[in-house]
């Protein structure tokens, strides 16, 4: 029977929504669509719409659907992996990486690097907010305008995931309306292009080769934010709907942001010969665009702060010991963001996305190794995710080094040093890297450093294999 909680103690738990500790089993109350509903505020982010428009104006619309499928696939089956274990152990990727390969110390380093990639979200995700209104009034500066839309998002994110649940559900009507009357506005304007969408080709570039193996790579920088973070939420799925829960937490989320709002960004991006919706928007249906650009950017932007609170978190009890509560670090979050948007994040968005997809890619190719390769099947070290930290090593060679040096070598390929396919790859080529690396030193440790001792206790619905 579960010990009943004072008031204080529930309103507490709803704040934190368990930063530092896996989530119990009478706190998995949600069923799957309250969860896929929060997940989808981030699915529906204007930028894999601008993904989509940016890849088809400069490298046609064939190979921006053909990378946009590719990254359906791929973080699907990443996402489905990582939704398994979350929802099976009630820990996000931040706690799995501790008894997953890297340690206490080495999951916190991780979980920092991690919320600089949130950080950095918030703040490309802000930019658009600020420049849709901006095109709209140009009377306000983009300054003001980015330190409010990085203000705003605060009190949103105040009470975690049931109060995310109640803001996607009410806003994703209005989403679909204002989308739904921007795509009949766009139709009945005359396109940039004459012609079929699909025909748009720029000149200079052709179907394949080096232009397709771009898009991948642009691709590949959202898919390891994707496939991470569904673990944020997917371990408050109940266990009563854990088959349908995963599917839907950790495909369908994929599905939308990557094909079907890829293909809308395709769409508008060859028609309206521009590549930034927060400006297409507004000039479709005006201040209705403007509007539309808000409730987006605000949907994603408060699941960004969520998912970074909760690594900045974990990185800093960790490591300092220092734990003034999850909702300090929504605070936090939200002015680093205003301060990356004033520097410019948005104008470097190609080499950010390429970085970030380097070091998360990896990160989430070592945590499915270690689960499905070294745990599951050769049975190497503990058969489930120890989060706790005396039971811990503060360091895993494992994970700790597959990381590091499939990160370094991801960087230079990035920089153009292995020649411009693996540039163009350099973040499936960093997960690889990682995936093989992973295993080849839990059998070269024989499993020593994951765990202190065996814990016996842990029950068998949770464990790994």
């Amino acid at each position: 029977m579960v010990p009943k909680e004072s008031p204080h103690d529930s309103r507490n738990e709803v704040k934190e929504d368990y930063a530092l500790e896996k989530v119990p089993s009478h706190y998995r109350t949600m069923g799957w669509w309250s969860i896929t509903n929060v997940a989808l505020g981030v699915a529906t982010a204007m930028v894999f719409m601008q993904m989509g428009s940016l890849m088809a104006i400069s490298f046609g619309a064939v190979n921006a659907l053909l990378a946009e499928i590719y990254a359906t696939v791929m973080a699907g089956l990443l996402g489905l992996v990582i939704a398994f274990y979350s929802a099976k152990t009630g820990l996000n990727t931040n706690l799995m990486a501790r008894g997953g390969g890297f340690g206490y110390i080495g999951a916190s380093i991780t979980s920092f690097i991690y919320a600089i990639n949130f950080i950095m979200y918030c703040a490309i995700e802000g930019a658009i907010m600020a420049s849709a209104v901006h095109e709209y009034l140009q009377v306000v500066p983009m300054w003001a305008l980015m330190v409010f839309f990085g203000l705003v998002v605060i009190p949103f994110n105040w009470f975690g995931m049931k109060q995310l649940d109640k803001l996607q559900k009410w806003s994703l009507p209005i989403f679909i309306i204002l989308l739904g009357a921007g795509i009949v506005a766009a139709a009945n304007m005359e396109s940039v292009h004459q012609g079929s969408i699909w025909s748009f080709l720029p000149e200079g570039m052709q179907v394949g080769g080096t232009a397709l193996l771009t898009c991948f790579g642009i691709m590949n920088g959202l898919i390891g934010i994707m496939a991470l973070l569904i673990s944020d939420y997917a371990r408050f799925i109940r266990k009563d709907e854990f088959k349908i829960g995963v599917f839907m937490v950790g495909f369908i989320p994929q599905l939308v942001c990557f094909f079907i709002m890829g293909l809308i960004g395709i769409w508008f991006g060859v028609r309206m010969g521009e590549e930034n919706p927060g400006v297409y928007f507004v000039h479709i249906i005006g201040i209705g665009g403007a509007l539309f650009t808000i409730l987006t950017q605000l949907r994603i932007n408060i699941t960004n702060l969520y998912s970074g609170s909760l690594s900045l978190s974990n990185f800093f009890e960790n490591v300092f010991k220092f734990k003034p509560g999850r909702t300090f670090w929504v605070a936090f979050t939200a002015i680093a963001a205003i301060a990356a948007m004033l520097a410019g994040a948005l104008d470097h968005l190609g080499p950010l996305l390429s970085f970030q997809g380097v070091f998360l890619f990896a990160w989430a190719a070592i945590l499915v190794a270690d689960a499905l390769v070294v745990k599951r099947t050769m049975k190497i070290g503990p058969l489930y995710f120890e989060h706790r930290v005396e039971n811990l090593y503060a360091w895993n060679p494992v994970g700790v080094i597959s990381l590091l040096l499939s990160s370094v070598i991801g960087s230079l390929a990035v920089f153009g040093y292995m020649g411009a396919t693996l540039q163009n790859i350099a973040a499936l080529f960093a997960a690889v890297i990682a995936f093989i690396l992973t295993i080849v030193l839990a059998v070269a440790t024989k499993g020593k450093y994951y765990v202190k001792k065996i814990d016996d206790t842990i029950p068998p619905d949770e464990r790994v294999a």
